[in-house]
């Protein structure tokens, strides 16, 4: 029976994930002894082959009598009488209604799995734009229509071996030793609830402390359970590491990738201090070359190993370095970025490293920085996500020297086009592979026949303002992010969190600001422990604190040995 054992094996799996899903019954032997045969053996097997997990064999008995009996076989254990003669009758019925049921099976898998969203996201897109206040609900958001946001870790690594001013890590953070089998329990633990409770996919941020102080296999696994529920993992790293540890990341014990592509975002501004060769400086300039030196590890990675990378530039801006914003984005933008990240600095985390007037900083006057240094206006109001106190995004590419929005924000077809993007293409899941991809994409196009003609109006007028279709092969086009995310100030943070957990608004103009904009959050951190997912700044201005200590009792730093011996005596 070794050839059924391995034929049932191979029918149980799911033609288009491998998955497990029950089993399908069919034979190529004949007469009804193969007939019971067949019986008895999957009634033995199909316990290890079902949806469900393990089923008692009597259980699998009486499911195999119900499908052969529905096949005109006999149930039970007896064999049916000879009459010397084939049973042709019998397997004609059953050869005609196994092909059907495969055909179905298979016609119905497919169709499923080429659905252009998943049931699941769907219906955590809608519980997701209930969930958003009024004020946020505008043609141009995003939340809720085309995803749910971004998601972080919390708790899996705090220690950090930089002493950057500010911080948004308390200051118990340093307390905690890094322990890798925790990190990947915590790590599991908290993308598990995010894939259980919030959606089957979302880009997530494995961030903490400082992420190359894990060892390089306790962060690949760490990555590898963030995608195995669903999450487009991105490190988050100070960037002073060496070749040799990407490598040992990127790569297996074998030698050979882990990973296709790594996402990495790379935070280098003069309010870090502790930086190798440079461990303090005011001037953004004085950086670029380890800028340079990092980005250009991972352009070693892909031309040694072909692991593909995604890298955005992080950086925290304070009155000391605002003024400098264009011209690291000048000097910069050709190292291999594919966004630049600005994070205005707020009283947050550990008071100790607040030495500035955080308050004093306008996001006008950060985002016309950031547009200087772009050198085109930067039309953050085509795509919304969350409140744009918080967030502001401009979409585009670089073609040459000159940056270009993906769509004019000044023309109505154009605007027509987001408009139909968002409600025909929200939550497709853009990320999987190409021969699900390319049918789901087609079934969109055959339900909402007028993208075609959006589609290629879009581009004609695309290429008329980048300069003509010859641009294309005259200058090279490098696709590009701008963002800028603010942050709250905890003294404002706590007032307006605890007025909302109890079902209140606040009168005064800062406090209510504030929890409009927790209301709206699009980053959110899991805690699987009370059932709950809390806005980013909600962690790190109330709960890390507390966690933090709680950590630096479960994972203590170890305790330095007093010299002895001679090292004593000098």
């Amino acid at each position: 029976m070794s050839w059924l054992t391995s034929w049932i094996h191979r029918s149980t799996q799911d033609p288009l994930d491998g998955s497990k899903s029950g089993f399908v019954v069919a034979i190529t032997g004949h007469g009804p002894d193969a007939l019971l045969e067949l019986r008895q053996a999957v009634a033995r097997l199909c316990f290890m082959h079902t949806t469900e997990g393990a089923a008692s064999e009597p259980e699998c008995k009486k499911e195999i009598d119900l499908q052969t009996a529905a096949l005109g076989a006999p149930a039970g254990g007896r064999r049916p009488r000879s009459s010397g003669k084939r049973d042709g009758s019998l397997l004609e019925r059953y050869a005609f209604s196994r092909h059907l049921r495969t055909v179905v099976w298979w016609a119905r898998r497919v169709w499923y799995a080429t659905q252009p969203v998943d049931p699941r996201m769907r219906s955590a897109l809608e519980r997701r734009w209930t969930e958003l206040p009024d004020h946020v609900k505008t043609p141009s958001q995003t939340l809720g229509r085309m995803g749910i946001g971004c998601e972080g870790t919390h708790g899996v690594f705090p220690k950090c071996n930089f002493a950057c001013k500010p911080c948004y890590h308390s200051r118990e953070a340093n307390r905690v030793r890094i322990d890798g089998p925790h990190t990947i329990a915590r790590v599991g633990e908290q993308m598990a609830f995010f894939h259980r409770t919030r959606a089957p996919h979302a880009h997530a941020q494995l961030i903490g402390g400082e992420v190359s102080l894990l060892d390089p296999d306790d962060h690949a696994e760490a990555l590898g359970v963030m995608r195995s529920y669903g999450r487009e993992p991105m490190s988050f790293t100070h960037g002073d590491f060496d070749y040799d540890y990407l490598r040992r990341l990127a790569l297996g014990p074998d030698g050979r990738p882990r990973f296709r592509r790594l996402s990495f975002a790379l935070h280098i501004d003069t309010t870090m201090v502790g930086r190798r060769g440079i461990a303090r400086t005011d001037s953004e300039e004085a950086l670029d070359p380890n800028r340079r030196e990092c980005a250009g590890m991972f352009r070693r990675l892909r031309k040694e190993h072909g692991v593909r990378f995604f890298l955005a530039h992080n950086m925290t801006v304070a009155p000391a370095n605002v003024d400098q914003i264009p011209g690291v984005i000048r000097r910069c933008r050709s190292l291999g970025f594919g966004m630049f990240s600005f994070q205005p600095a707020a009283y947050v985390g550990d008071e100790r490293r607040w030495n500035a007037n955080y308050r004093a900083l306008d996001p006008d006057r950060v985002w016309e920085r950031i547009e200087e240094g772009a050198g085109a206006r930067l039309p953050f109001h085509l795509f919304q996500l969350g409140d744009e106190r918080c967030n502001r995004s401009a979409f585009g590419f670089y073609a040459g020297n000159r940056w270009h929005s993906v769509l004019d924000d000044t023309d109505p077809r154009d605007l027509a086009v987001r408009d139909a993007f968002l409600a025909y293409f929200g939550g497709l899941y853009w990320k999987a592979p190409l021969h699900l991809l390319l049918p789901r994409l087609i079934r969109v196009t055959i339900a909402h026949p007028d993208v075609l003609p959006l589609g290629i109006g879009w581009i004609r007028r695309t290429l008329r303002r980048i300069g003509g279709p010859t641009v294309l092969l005259r200058q090279r086009i490098v696709p590009m992010t701008f963002v800028m995310h603010r942050f709250m100030h905890a003294a404002d943070v706590k007032p307006a969190w605890d007025l909302l957990e109890h079902g209140e608004m606040s009168p005064d103009p800062r406090i209510r600001e504030t929890q409009e904009r927790l209301q709206a959050c699009s980053y959110g951190m899991a805690h699987p422990e009370t059932g709950r997912i809390v806005p980013a700044c909600v962690q790190h201005a109330i709960l890390d604190p507390a966690e933090n200590l709680r950590l630096s009792l479960e994972l203590p730093l170890a305790a330095r040995r007093p010299p002895t011996g001679r090292a004593a005596s000098e």
